[in-house]
């Protein structure tokens, strides 16, 4: 199921290790953050992570998207949290004791610069690896999210734009490609394209709930609450288990009943479902 070493060479995207087991951890890890699922029968992503060191704790790229997926979920620093500061200090002696190519050494210093603060440089660092390796997952997502987090909706389509059509659909989690470029599209204004883009990832995958994320602002946008709320109803089924973007999608269900004036419904999601502290502070 999950990609070993000779795949990731045949897709292009070398990976300094000569251990299939850390490879596949890597491959695994990587798809529940872009699928937003902790898969239970691996341990999630944190089992996956476990797992990806204990098979080769000298894998560099392991240690990029242990460090990166910390780092992304933006609950601590490098300077109040001794522990990821080691961690980093470690990926990057390893990245110099390591003969890497060179878009792994790019990763390593991308991320080097989102730890420090340097949220556009790290940006400029992906953007780089995505020029000469298009079908880079990790560098594609990891720059989104920081595009996500700078309030850069120009970059966080563009970004996806250029690189979207060498997502042909027998690789791997390209249908999620066409949810994370739908959702740029909508924060630039293409609600119907973006519409459009987002309904076609979910036919190929329901459960892509990123998708149905887009979807949920574009009606909000539109002020089409009767389309939003029968959306949302409609497939709840297929998103409500996707890890923490479920309790932001329910966040977004609840706004429609706000706008309609139901806010004992509003309150219901709210007490239900709405647990993060991201929509928690949304709220407040």
């Amino acid at each position: 199921m999950f990609l070993f070493i000779q795949a990731w060479q045949d897709a292009g995207l070398v990976l300094s290790t000569t251990n299939n087991e850390a490879c596949k951890m890597f491959d695994a890890a990587l798809t529940q953050y872009v699928t937003w699922t902790n898969d239970k029968s691996l341990g999630g992503i944190e089992g996956c992570l476990s797992n990806l060191k204990t098979a080769d704790p000298t894998f560099t790229m392991g240690h990029v998207i242990a460090n990166g997926l910390y780092l992304i979920g933006t609950g601590s620093s490098m300077r109040l949290n001794k522990e990821l500061d080691s961690a980093m200090k470690k990926m990057v002696e390893l990245s110099k004791s390591q003969p890497l190519s060179e878009r792994e050494k790019l990763h390593v210093s991308a991320l080097e610069m989102f730890a420090s603060g340097c949220l556009p440089k790290a940006c400029d660092v992906w953007e780089k690896i995505l020029n000469s390796h298009p079908t880079d997952m990790l560098a594609l997502k990891f720059a989104h999210d920081a595009y996500f987090y700078l309030g850069y909706q120009r970059q966080m389509r563009d970004s996806v734009a250029r690189v979207y059509r060498h997502w042909t659909p027998d690789i791997p989690l390209s249908s999620y490609v066409k949810g994370i470029y739908s959702f740029g599209l909508m924060e630039t204004n293409f609600y119907d394209r973006a519409e459009k883009l987002a309904n076609e990832a979910l036919a190929i995958d329901q459960t892509d709930a990123w998708s149905v994320h887009t979807i949920a602002h574009v009606h909000e946008m539109k002020a089409d609450l009767k389309s939003g709320l029968r959306f949302m109803e409609q497939t709840e089924a297929n998103w409500k288990d996707c890890d923490m973007l479920a309790c932001h999608n329910y966040w977004h269900w609840a706004l429609y009943f706000i706008d309609k004036g139901d806010y004992e419904a509003a309150l219901t999601i709210y007490d239900t479902h709405v647990n993060a502290f991201l929509d928690i502070l949304n709220i407040t």
